[in-house]
């Protein structure tokens, strides 16, 4: 579309342009709501926190306790567990949106956004033709807006099933199968113990070197002990007790194929994002041999799969692809180049990659979580209203003003 065809189907839009409807879009949203400012909520799905919805397995409930997870404004019900599943997330994200007014434009797939510089604003381009003009753009589509599939070789030729986590359900379907489930995040060790529970036999791919610590620590939340204990000691000296507990909790991952990184589990999710496993009971399966460690995958067959490990073929029923999720800012967001990578990742690390140049913004992008969307969502709108209200005060300044500040130039 060129610059003249733009300008005539383009529609000026008060507030904010927001990007996504996931719960780092209904923040931002809200945020601005409670200071009065308003915004267009973009979604290209047909309902709110899709990927929660329709892209989760039925056993996932948070991993964090529900203090740790509650969106800006608005706690979680008093009734729900500490460990909410994902239906009442959902039911969460729901009442959130109502409560805070937030209706998104369902439907509305941005194709393309980028900085008009003769405007002063941003021009967002939807599926259709549709141009929408904004001072402020807020880029909320997160960091798993696709799921990430690998290609192996030989993975076209494989005569069972394939699937990536987002279309995993229950292990039900899978009873009495051989199943290989690459990846060994959060996911794959909760999908792994999905399929035992469910009579099937995983086998979990764990390629590189990972930390599993146990959720609780004497009834008491790991993530909890490690905040408290961050705010009056270093990291290092935090991450040894974290690990020193898990030893005595879990054992010797390393005997089970766990290799734990040289790094500490919190100084290296700070450093690359890397999220420590959370274990929910898949290690006494592993233990008892109910899931196996295998290393990783070198080449798919028809039937089963070569691994880097073993010389001979292994064969398998089904592969699970738990192998997480990308942005996909790259795909429509031009000239944000100073907050994000070429692969739509923070180029400044958290607490401060929530604003960029020309009034683009981000929330959801810090890999910390529902806890780091909170916090961004906050910034975003806090440093919005103050441009808002700026541009209603210069509105709303009596015209003799303006002729008196002329006259005095």
């Amino acid at each position: 579309m060129d610059k003249e065809e733009q300008e005539g189907r383009a529609t000026w839009v008060p507030g904010a342009v927001i990007v996504g409807a996931g719960p780092s879009g209904l923040a931002a949203a809200a945020c601005l709501a409670a200071r009065g400012v308003p915004a267009t909520v973009l979604e290209r799905s047909d309902s709110l926190a899709f990927t929660w919805r329709h892209r989760m397995y039925d056993r996932l409930a948070l991993h964090l306790p529900k203090r740790f997870c509650e969106l800006p404004l608005l706690p979680f019900p008093a009734e729900y567990p500490t460990y909410p599943c994902k239906d009442q997330f959902v039911a969460y994200m729901e009442a959130y949106a109502a409560a805070a007014g937030v209706a998104p434009r369902f439907g509305a797939s941005v194709e393309e956004a980028a900085f008009d510089a003769s405007a002063a604003a941003w021009a967002v381009r939807l599926a259709g033709g549709e141009v929408l003009m904004t001072r402020w753009l807020v880029v909320a589509t997160g960091e798993n807006a696709e799921p990430h599939v690998p290609d192996f070789p030989g993975m076209q030729q494989f005569a069972g099933r394939v699937l990536h986590t987002c279309e995993y359900k229950c292990g039900e379907e899978f009873a009495g199968e051989k199943v290989l489930v690459v990846g060994c995040g959060n996911s794959g060790m909760e999908v792994s113990l999905d399929l035992c529970r469910h009579g099937a036999k995983p086998s979990m791919v764990v390629r590189n070197t990972v930390h599993v610590l146990p959720k609780e620590m004497l009834g008491v939340s790991t993530f909890g002990i490690a905040m408290a204990l961050l705010k009056w000691l270093p990291v290092q000296l935090v991450d040894r007790f974290i690990l020193a507990a898990a030893r005595l909790t879990l054992g010797n991952t390393s005997r089970l194929g766990l290799r734990r990184p040289k790094t500490g589990p919190i100084e290296l999710k700070n450093l690359t994002g890397r999220t420590p496993v959370l274990d929910v009971g898949t290690l006494d399966h592993i233990k008892s041999g109910k899931i196996k460690v295998v290393g990783a995958v070198k080449e798919v067959t028809r039937v089963g799969a070569r691994l880097a490990d073993g010389k001979e073929e292994q064969q398998f029923d089904a592969i699970i692809l738990a192998t997480g999720y990308r942005s996909n800012v790259p795909s429509w967001l031009k000239d944000g180049g100073d907050v994000f990578t070429r692969e739509g990742t923070p180029k400044t690390p958290f607490p401060d990659g929530w604003k960029g140049r020309n009034g683009l913004y981000t929330v959801g992008f810090s890999q910390r979580g529902l806890l780091g969307a909170s916090s961004d969502a906050l910034c975003v709108a806090r440093d919005i209203h103050c441009q808002w209200r700026e541009r209603e005060r210069e509105r709303d300044k009596p015209t003799s003003d303006v002729h008196q500040a002329d006259s005095s130039v």
